[in-house]
């Protein structure tokens, strides 16, 4: 049961991640345009490939390959360990973490870098960043993962 509760968590990120890749890099051809205001400086649709990790970081070393399966084993690792775990948070927060680390991996694949394209700024700040809906998968299950070990119960 909890390797299936991940296989939801997986098809949702993966899925809504997929999707939303077709829609803004394909249809509206972000590529090409590079940059869509939507709701200035809230929400920006700004093309950025990632050859990196997250931010950018380590871009010159272009992991490519070495990512893909470094997503993959991570999300082996995650399907291992779920299976002795209780309860559905765990087990669908482990997928929404696979799900979105596969979809950043079939970017590779396909386009040969992460393709991010969500830019938000606030309040005075200007952030540099592009990111995708596959990375808020990825951080939003680390967190849910983070706030369920907080909820134990003593023995």
């Amino acid at each position: 049961m909890p390797l299936l509760r991940m296989a939801v968590g997986v098809v949702i990120a993966f899925g809504l991640d997929r999707l939303s890749k077709i829609l803004i890099i394909d249809w509206l051809d972000l590529a090409s345009v590079g940059v869509i205001e939507v709701q200035p400086p809230y929400l920006v649709l700004q093309m950025a490939w990632n050859r990196g990790i997250n931010f950018g970081l380590f871009k010159e070393h272009d992991g490519g390959w070495g990512l893909v399966a470094v997503a993959l084993l991570a999300s082996l690792v995650l399907a291992i360990w779920v299976r002795n775990q209780r309860g559905w948070i765990r087990p669908l927060a482990a997928g929404i973490i696979a799900g979105g680390a596969l979809g950043n991996a079939l970017d590779r694949v396909i386009y040969g870098a992460v393709a991010d394209y969500l830019n938000m700024s606030c309040c005075g700040i200007r952030n540099p960043y592009s990111f995708n809906v596959a990375d808020v998968f990825i951080f939003g299950g680390a967190f849910m993962l983070i706030i369920s070990g907080r909820t134990r119960r003593p023995s």
